[in-house]
């Protein structure tokens, strides 16, 4: 059995005992971290090493950055997505682990409806569906976890009316996103809880957490040979409450 989790740090150095403390008690198999907020040469790798752990790095700062650590050394390691030139922004990260080709995902936010930022949220999603369905097609189980930025159905949001329309539940987004699973893939917590609701992120103002207005924006999309394997997904929300918490909570998934 393999346990992975995607988890948003929200800058791996200021939650750093935070991590450890949670990764000590999880002890899971590979850690996706996005959000890392730092770049490769100051990344904090002693702690996660002595713990066992290879690292895959793609940092970043001060924003975006992502991340592969690994019980098993992360092999065959490609940094960025394919298709548009020119994008250097550290968001994706895939290697092979296992049996698995696994990326962790720190999809763009797209900052208002109607932006630049926006147009290229929505170039990125269809970019992700193109470099899934190219690794499906080589028959390794592919997993993409990490923050994807999208809540995809009206029981992912704690109030759709006043979300919709939006960022992270824009009707453009939606079916962005259902493109790609459309493609043949599968939201490993949606089909292991079907009638599940929780969310994953909560907004620092407003005491979003304790009032539970959250969304569920992080996620592990899955090949079917990779659902194949699946057996449990679940959100942890311990970890948001902490006094120096990110704004999101860790997603784990087990797989045979």
């Amino acid at each position: 059995m393999m346990k992975l989790v995607a988890w948003n740090v929200n800058g791996v150095r200021a939650r750093l005992d935070a991590l450890l403390g949670w990764i000590d008690a999880e002890a899971p198999d590979v850690l996706l971290l996005q959000e890392t907020k730092v770049t490769d040469d100051k990344f904090p790798r002693a702690p996660f090493e002595e713990r066992g752990y290879h690292l895959a790095l793609w940092g970043s700062a001060p924003l975006n950055g992502v991340a592969i650590l690994a019980k098993q050394e992360p092999r065959d390691v490609v940094r960025g997505l394919p298709g548009e030139d020119g994008d250097t922004m550290a968001r994706w990260i895939e290697a092979t682990v296992g049996p698995f080709r696994i990326a962790s995902l720190y999809l763009p936010n797209g900052t208002s409806v109607g932006s630049d930022s926006f147009a290229y949220k929505l170039r990125y999603f269809d970019r992700i569906g193109a470099r899934m369905s190219a690794l499906a097609e080589d028959g390794v189980p592919v997993i993409v976890g990490g923050d994807w930025n999208v809540a995809p159905e009206a029981c992912d949001v704690h109030d759709p009316a006043s979300w919709d329309g939006s960022i992270c539940y824009h009707p453009d987004e939606r079916a962005a996103w259902r493109r790609v699973v459309n493609r043949g893939f599968y939201d490993a917590y949606r089909w292991l809880n079907p009638a599940g609701e929780d969310y994953s992120w909560w907004h620092y103002q407003a005491r979003s957490f304790e009032l539970g207005h959250g969304l569920r924006i992080d996620h592990f999309l899955l090949s079917p040979r990779a659902m194949d394997r699946a057996t449990a997904c679940r959100i942890d929300r311990a970890p948001r409450a902490a006094k120096t918490a990110s704004d999101h909570a860790p997603i784990i998934l087990e797989a045979a």
